[in-house]
């Protein structure tokens, strides 16, 4: 049976990418959400995790990211700098867990799977989650 969509609005900071992640492994493990204070503090504990995570992978990630590695790396320690899809895949590693992302769809408003990581850690155990 899928699981109850809930819908959880994240503030745009350039932190939004890593809340997400935070907040849905917090869910994910019947925890109640942490304050928004909390949110920010993991937040950045997981980007500086994540940064860490791309050094160590160097040799598998370095050719994905875009311009210099070492300069790039850098810069996803700041807190303003908005993560994409390489972060998603370091934070799977991280947290060691599958991440999947889902698009609204406009025509229909089910959920369409848009991108998946980290899928070594287990998949989705049914249509939500």
């Amino acid at each position: 049976m899928p699981k109850q969509e809930i819908w959880i609005g994240i503030p745009g900071d350039g932190r939004c990418l890593f809340r997400s992640v935070i907040l849905g492994a917090w869910l994910r493990s019947g925890k109640q959400s942490p304050t928004e204070r909390s949110q920010k503090v993991l937040a950045d504990e997981l980007r500086s995790k994540v940064a860490d995570e791309f050094i160590k992978r160097r040799a598998d990630t370095e050719w994905f990211v875009e311009g210099d590695f070492d300069n790039y790396v850098v810069q996803m320690r700041k807190p303003h700098i908005w993560g994409g899809e390489p972060e998603l895949l370091m934070c799977s590693h991280v947290l060691k867990t599958a991440i999947t992302v889902y698009m609204k769809e406009k025509k229909s408003a089910s959920l369409k799977i848009m991108s998946e990581y980290g899928q070594e850690y287990g998949g989705r155990k049914d249509d939500r989650g």
